[in-house]
């Protein structure tokens, strides 16, 4: 039998995972599990992208060394974030972490030179500080040396991409999040880069997923002793890759992909960009086969995992099973936050940052664990309630429930309280949805499916599906009002 393997890559962790097609059904294995640490440095937040390199060939290696034959492999990862290279196809330094604080600020002066009805009417991505277009506008106006001397502009996955085949492409789907992608033209925005002041060159051109971008090169083959193995450019943003495996039966459908970023949202087949998805700040990030997500990022599971660390560090350790018990405990709607606040951006000490938003909206503070823990969960809860009513807004489309996918789903009070505040059913799974996607595209690259509706059909086929009835409407109503009038949603 042959494989195909999907490197996903997350903001804290990253796997290697095999797929197989067998009898109309998928079958995985995780090959290699690895951890994803950014590095503090001089008071900077970095991704260790050399570490990450080296995972991927390990897995490579434990592959060859169990006598696997990989028919394709590809890449997914979070977006924005990038790394430079010189003339010489040099890397120029570590990529910067999309939570350094270099950006802070920069995305309001760049609105106050060319107006948030410009930026987003050429690009349709929702304005956050953290996109590539302000960390490249801060690194120029810091004269950084991760320019001096640059090139070549590289997203993440198209970076460990060109280490191992040393073919440089952009992806679609990552260049849209960078927010210097115009999706009426069809290619980076020359207005926008003018504006900062980089070269178009330097990005280079960008393919469709399901593309084929080279293989492992002669030196990558020698150094682990394996043989060429094909490259595909997936969906190499993961929620794009999360959303070709979201197991729907209807055209229409909105999903929730969730992990250390919730994103909630549907596909269109053109991007929505008017006034009120300006107003309501939404984004139209590329997807596969000539779609795009219509959608909203969320703080997400962020905010629960930095708590977490923070306890740690106090010396008081807690598994999210004990975390989702301990919040399950607690008073139900005694306080709210607005998880998107920018307070709760950047690493430090999470649960501080709650007691701080707490003290400005007037609510009583706490040190309890399982009550923050509960904060944290009511108040996605409630955040997922808000954007898919404004998605509905926006398509004119009533939904009848709404499709999880991602590590998230294991949060099975999360799923259920998400349920009560939509007042509509969960359909929850698969827990794998972005290495699954980052399979369906090679496969149907290698024409062994026919196109993503098939490949959702034998999704739904493999991999079970947990339904979440909504409960408790009316108290979840009742704390929705109390939720919108504190956080001024």
């Amino acid at each position: 039998m042959t494989y195909v393997l999907a490197f996903d890559l997350g903001a804290s962790s990253g796997r290697a995972v095999l797929g197989q097609l067998v009898d109309g059904k998928i079958e995985l294995e995780e090959l290699h599990r690895f951890s994803n640490d950014p590095v503090q440095v001089g008071g900077e937040l970095h991704w260790d992208i050399l570490r990450l390199l080296h995972e991927l060939k390990q897995a490579l290696i434990k592959a060859k060394n169990r006598g696997i034959v990989l028919d394709s492999m590809g890449i997914d990862s979070w977006g924005v974030d990038f790394g430079t290279l010189n003339e010489q196809g040099k890397l120029l330094g570590n990529p910067y972490h999309y939570r350094d604080t270099h950006t802070v600020g920069v995305m309001e002066q760049l609105i106050e030179k060319l107006s948030a009805e410009t930026i987003f009417g050429r690009t349709g991505i929702q304005m956050m500080g953290i996109n590539t277009l302000y960390q490249l506008a801060s690194l120029k106006t810091n004269q950084s040396h991760l320019l001096q001397g640059a090139k070549h502009i590289l997203m993440t996955p198209a970076l460990l991409r060109y280490f191992l085949t040393n073919e440089m492409h952009n992806e679609f789907s990552m260049a849209t999040t960078s927010q210097l992608f115009n999706p009426i033209v069809g290619d980076w925005d020359d207005h926008l880069l003018e504006a900062i002041d980089i070269e178009k060159e330097m990005l280079g051109n960008v393919v469709q997923p399901g593309t084929y971008v080279g293989q492992l090169s002669a030196e990558v083959c020698e150094e682990l002793t394996i043989d060429p193995i094909p490259v595909i450019a997936v969906a190499e943003h993961d929620t794009g890759s999360a959303v070709v495996a979201v197991p729907a039966e209807e055209k229409s459908f909105a999903y929730l992909s969730s992990g250390t970023w919730s994103l909630i949202g549907t596909e269109v087949q053109t991007p929505v960009i008017n006034e009120l998805s300006q107003q309501l700040n939404f984004t139209n990030e590329g997807g596969a086969y000539g779609t795009y997500r219509l959608l909203k990022n969320i703080m997400g599971l962020w905010i629960i995992q930095e708590s977490r660390r923070a306890w740690e560090k106090a010396g008081q350790t807690y598994s999210f099973p004990e975390l989702v018990k301990l919040a399950e405990q607690a008073e139900p709607f005694a306080r709210f936050i607005d998880v998107d606040d920018e307070l709760f951006m950047h690493p430090g000490n999470m649960p501080a940052q709650i007691n701080v938003y707490l003290q400005q909206t007037n609510q009583q503070t706490t040190d309890d664990v399982g009550s923050i823990a509960r904060v944290i969960m009511e108040s996605l809860a409630f955040k997922y309630r808000i954007a898919l009513e404004q998605i509905e807004q926006l398509t004119g489309e009533v939904y009848d429930g709404l499709h999880i996918v991602g590590g998230g789903i294991q949060n099975t009070l999360l799923c259920q309280w998400t349920a009560n505040a939509i007042g509509k059913p969960i359909k929850a799974g698969p827990v794998e949805g972005s290495a699954i996607g980052n399979m369906v595209v090679q496969w149907i690259s290698a024409g062994k499916l026919k196109d993503v509706w098939e490949a959702r059909e034998v999704i739904k086929r493999s991999f079970p599906i947990d339904i979440y009835e909504s409960k408790q409407t009316e108290e979840w109503n009742t704390a929705f009002e109390q939720y919108k009038l504190i956080t001024g949603q």
